[in-house]
């Protein structure tokens, strides 16, 4: 591989970070030394990329700071066509319309021949016959109440069929095989509780900001369920 090119590297691989990462992390992941990983994030600072971070304590991209990628490879277009597929099936209009407009974008700064693997690409996700229900139309005001941080109000029936009214802080919402989990801090059991989208009778964004940061609910709910940032 070409300097260049391993340049490119280096800032696509720091980009997908939000935190400083140390020269020994991205050695590993680029199958380098670290002191080639010192050297070329020189060049990189020499050349005006914005960076931050010191030896020793691991480096990141300044806030802001977006750099396209030259080319896909096969197995990432297979990966972007089929997660947009993907996407396309779980009842969100608004994320099925994002999702196709991704790939047109994807496609537009694509070379031609990439651009034809994408439409070629075998990889498809069925429409199970649990997959399309009435509780869709509850999927895009969750998540929009996930986005701004707002309390929700559902009414709500449990595994049992027992009715009950809640407000809830979301933070979170899983998407299982025809299935979606809602994570949330329930002002009710004033506890961390969950919530089947496809049980969801009525939702309603209260518009209000809820009394704590969604990154601080995340982090506390991993802690509880011992749950991996990764996972």
């Amino acid at each position: 591989m070409s300097r260049t090119g391993r340049l490119f590297m280096l800032m696509d691989a720091m980009r997908g970070y939000r935190r400083p990462v140390t020269a020994a992390r991205l050695a590993e992941q680029l199958g380098v030394s670290e002191r080639t990983i010192y050297r070329d994030i020189q060049t990189l600072s020499g050349l005006g990329a914005p960076l931050e971070g010191e030896a020793g304590v691991g480096y990141m991209l300044k806030t802001g700071f977006f750099l396209p990628p030259l080319m896909f490879g096969a197995d990432e277009l297979e990966a972007l066509v089929l997660g947009a597929r993907w996407v396309r099936r779980q009842g969100d209009e608004a994320l099925a319309a994002a999702a196709s407009n991704a790939l047109a974008k994807i496609a537009a700064a694509t070379p031609k021949d990439l651009r034809d693997d994408m439409a070629e690409t075998s990889l498809w996700v069925p429409i199970g016959v649990d997959q399309q229900d009435v509780s869709d139309v509850h999927v895009r005001p969750v998540r929009e109440a996930i986005r701004y941080q707002h309390r929700l109000r559902m009414s709500y029936r449990d595994e049992h069929g027992a009715p009950s009214d809640r407000v809830v802080w979301p933070f979170a919402l899983a998407f299982f095989e025809g299935k979606r989990l809602l994570a949330a801090w329930c002002e009710m059991r004033m506890a961390f509780r969950h919530f089947r989208i496809d049980r969801i009778a009525a939702v309603e964004s209260l518009q209000q900001r809820y009394p704590a940061r969604r990154h601080d609910l995340l982090k506390t709910w991993r802690q509880e369920h011992q749950i991996r940032e990764d996972s």
